[in-house]
């Protein structure tokens, strides 16, 4: 166990990090100051990446939202809907691959079963975020305030 730092993570970013769908972007914390970063995955500066993994206990790659994730999160979703039509609309949906575009285009005529997804997927990146953070020894660096 190392020892606790005391930086101040913003709470919001960090959860923006971990919604982040787009392999193509890759978030750092740098667990020194409490920044959270991004980068083009691709970027084409060596100096940077030979920086980044030099220093690999101070800068961590900040995990994005795959697609395990969302098939969790959709499922837990679809499970728990009272509106059976819409439970056979998703579900067929979601037999196929990559459902994220579709799911707020079906979603946006069940505003409240919508709202209902967000609150889950706040809490699924929620929890994800919070049990990155014990596993890198960070937790207190979090504004209690902020859960």
């Amino acid at each position: 166990m190392g020892t606790m730092r005391d930086v101040e993570i913003v709470w919001e970013d960090l959860l923006e990090a971990f919604d982040n769908p787009d392999s193509d972007v890759a978030y750092f914390l740098d667990r020194e100051t409490g920044e959270i970063f991004s980068v083009p995955s691709d970027y084409e500066d060596e100096d940077f990446w030979a920086e980044i993994d030099a220093n690999d206990e101070r800068y961590l790659r900040i995990p994005g939202f795959d697609y395990e994730d969302e098939r969790l999160l959709l499922y837990e979703f679809i499970r728990g809907l009272d509106d059976e039509g819409l439970k056979g609309i998703l579900e067929r949906a979601f037999e196929g691959k990559k459902p994220y575009g579709r799911l707020d285009e079906i979603l946006s005529f069940y505003p409240d079963e919508f709202e209902q997804f967000m609150v889950i997927k706040e809490g699924l990146i929620a929890d994800r975020a919070r049990r990155w953070l014990e596993e890198h020894d960070l937790f207190g660096a979090v504004a209690e305030d902020d859960f």
